[in-house]
C-alpha cells in the first residue's frame, strides 16, 4: 500500500530493541508515559486530527541496531517547537500495513513481533529500515512499516 506523507511533532529518544527487553535499560516507557499525560500536546498548534503517532526512523541497520522513536502530533505545518520536542517528516512511500487489536501495550508488541518474524524469515515485501510509522487510534493501531 501507499503511505501518504505527514509531518509529526513530538518527544523523541534514540534506544535498542534489546535495551528496550531491559526493563533497567528502557526509553520507550518513560517516552509514552510523558507523551501520554494530560496537555503533553496542548500547545502544539496545527494538529491535523486527535490521533498520536509514533515515528520509528534513523535506522543505524536494522531492528538490531539503534533507532529513534518520536510519540507524537500530526501536524499541517512545521510550527515554532515547543520546547523538548523535534519535528519529523514521514516521507511517502510503499508500507506493510499490520493492525494491532485489543489490551495495548500488548497489542503493539505483538504486531511488532509479527513485524520482526517477517524480516527474520525474509519475507516479502522487505523491510527498507527508512521510517515506519504506528498510528494510534481509538480502535487501537496500525503500524506502517517501509517497504
Amino acid at each position: 500500500m501507499e503511505r501518504s506523507e505527514l509531518l509529526v511533532v513530538g518527544l523523541a529518544v534514540r534506544t535498542t530493541n534489546a535495551d528496550e527487553m531491559e526493563p533497567s535499560r528502557a526509553k520507550l516507557p518513560g517516552l509514552w508515559q510523558r507523551a501520554g499525560a494530560p496537555g503533553a500536546f496542548a500547545h502544539v498548534p496545527g494538529r491535523a486530527d486527535e490521533n498520536l503517532y509514533a515515528v520509528l526512523t534513523d535506522y543505524e541497520s536494522d531492528h538490531h541496531g539503534a533507532y529513534t522513536q518520536i510519540v507524537g502530533v500530526a501536524v499541517r505545518t512545521v510550527p515554532r517547537l515547543p520546547e523538548g520536542m523535534v519535528a519529523v517528516r514521514v516521507p511517502a512511500g510503499r508500507a506493510l500495513k499490520v493492525e494491532a487489536r485489543g489490551p495495548m501495550p500488548g497489542a503493539v508488541v505483538d504486531a511488532w513481533k509479527q513485524v520482526w518474524q517477517h524480516t527474520e524469515t525474509g519475507g516479502t515485501p522487505a523491510r527498507s529500515f527508512g521510517t515506519d510509522l504506528e498510528l494510534h487510534h481509538p480502535g487501537g493501531a496500525d503500524l506502517y512499516i517501509a517497504v
